[in-house]
């Protein structure tokens, strides 16, 4: 495909169009039909993206950026490799009965309802930043955390909400998230060479994370115990098994400190995968048969099924993508940050500063909450914005990172994240019966950090709190220079 832009009948919003239709039939589908299927909405996509080939001026070139730009990206095909691999991995712990391994502990802890939901909020945040990976950590989490917390009287959205929260949290402020490497890899300094370092905006940024955590914590800990608990009979009583089934935590902290370790998910999730086959075959937690069988001519195992369960989420990402592409090669994000660029609000330090947050949030927003793809097709731009009024790189940072964690990246029809925590409890149903089906739209408002990440960065703006200005050395300065 040329570097030309894709034009399209009717005018340049509607390139816009894709994307509208597949936000109305996801709505339709949420709230009207009451269905949650992956496939079905992978369907609605490119059927959106078929509507949308009508109004282009160049049907060749509109596929090609559907493809290449996006199903074909980089980015798509990295994110639905990890869903491969990570499926077989979230099946075996599922499968393993560590959830339920957990209940019993956390149930002799005492720990219920609103204070297990902190807990398991505070311990996704520390397996996330050790991780750097959102994604990863859901798939990881989900099937300890949340089974347990609800035998153990967590209300199920606010705690699946708290595990979201806590892989937000993680990608928020790991050294090695994607999201950290580009927005301190898109802000440049002004003065020398070079762009902002990793350290510095990790350092600049903690404070408005761990206040956001500490107020999400607060009201995770207020709304996080069901009024109707479940019977702690549902808990298994072989107690010799349950506690048998605690080893499978050992295959976890093998996946994390590989993944600290190399900083490479790759090579930290088929370590999990191998050490925990290993692990539940000494201690008899599952036989060969449980993780692959050919049977009658089926194929059964968690290793086939975590593999198979995965098929549907994969393709509603693909197909989002392929709508993000359009966005892409349209120039449509673009003409956003541009004219936010050339707007009166960004003519003041403060306003700067707000032109970044509004940008950061919209092309979050129209990259279906992929925040590290939000951010680096924005970052460029909103270094040019910040560099105007000499903000500091690590302040421009941590603007467009933050930001980009906040409301855009839990749209309820929209976010990458709302759907993929959606598909994982969809899945965890099959193992776990009591697990009710959760509506987006209630696991959306629940976000309690993303929302106060918001309220707290728009706090920092209003009053500058942790504004630095780059002086003539690079340097962070309270002052903006003369």
């Amino acid at each position: 495909m040329n570097n030309d832009e894709l034009t399209f009948r009717g005018g340049k919003n509607m390139a816009l169009l894709p994307m509208f239709l597949f936000i109305v039939s996801c709505s339709l589908f949420f709230s009207v039909f009451h269905v949650f299927d992956m496939i079905a909405l992978a369907m609605c996509a490119f059927l959106a993206i078929m509507v949308g080939a009508i109004f282009s001026r160049n049907a060749s070139d509109y596929w090609k950026a559907v493809v290449r730009e996006g199903i074909g990206s980089e980015m798509a095909v990295t994110i639905a490799t990890i869903l491969l691999i990570i499926g077989m991995y979230a099946k075996m712990i599922a499968q393993s009965g560590v959830a339920d391994s957990f209940a019993l502990l956390a149930n002799q802890l005492g720990l219920h309802g609103g204070a297990f939901t902190v807990f398991t909020f505070v311990s996704v945040c520390i397996v996330a930043t050790a991780t750097g990976t959102s994604i990863g950590t859901l798939f990881t989490a989900f099937p300890v955390f949340y089974p347990s917390g609800i035998l153990l009287g967590a209300d199920p959205i606010v705690l699946a909400s708290a595990i979201l929260c806590g892989a937000i949290f993680g990608d928020n402020i790991a050294p090695i998230s994607d999201t950290t490497v580009a927005s301190a890899s898109t802000q440049s300094y002004q003065y020398r060479p070079g762009s902002a370092e990793i350290a510095g905006v990790v350092a600049a940024r903690f404070r408005f994370a761990i206040v956001s955590a500490l107020i999400a914590s607060t009201l995770f800990y207020i709304f996080g115990s069901n009024p109707s608990p479940l019977a702690e009979a549902n808990i298994h009583q072989d107690h010799e098994a349950t506690y048998k089934s605690l080893w499978m935590l050992v295959p976890m902290a093998v996946l994390l400190i590989v993944a600290m370790k190399t900083r490479n998910i790759f090579k930290a999730i088929p370590s999990g995968i191998l050490t925990g086959i290993i692990v539940g075959l000494l201690f008899g937690i599952f036989n060969v048969t449980d993780i692959f069988a050919l049977e009658s001519g089926n194929v059964s195992g968690f290793l086939y099924k975590g593999f198979h369960e995965m098929v549907s989420t994969i393709l509603f990402v693909l197909s989002l993508f392929g709508i993000i592409g359009i966005l892409r090669a349209s120039k449509t994000m673009d003409r956003v940050s541009s004219a936010i660029c050339r707007s009166r609000l960004a003519q003041s330090s403060q306003g700067a500063e707000w032109c970044i947050a509004i940008g950061s949030i919209i092309a979050t927003a129209l990259v279906g909450g992929v925040t590290s793809a939000s951010i680096l097709a924005f970052g460029p731009v909103a270094s040019e914005i910040g560099s105007r009024k000499s903000l500091h790189p690590y302040r421009r940072a941590v603007l467009v990172d933050c930001f980009a964690m906040t409301l855009a990246a839990i749209i309820p029809f929209l976010s990458a994240f709302i759907f993929i925590v959606s598909a994982i409890i969809v899945s965890l149903q099959k193992n776990y019966p009591f697990i009710q089906t959760v509506n987006p739209i209630h696991l959306s408002l629940t976000a309690f950090y993303p929302i106060a990440l918001f309220i707290v960065m728009s706090f920092s703006v209003i009053v500058g709190w942790g504004r630095r200005f780059e002086d003539k050395g690079g340097l962070q300065s309270r002052v903006a220079p003369e």
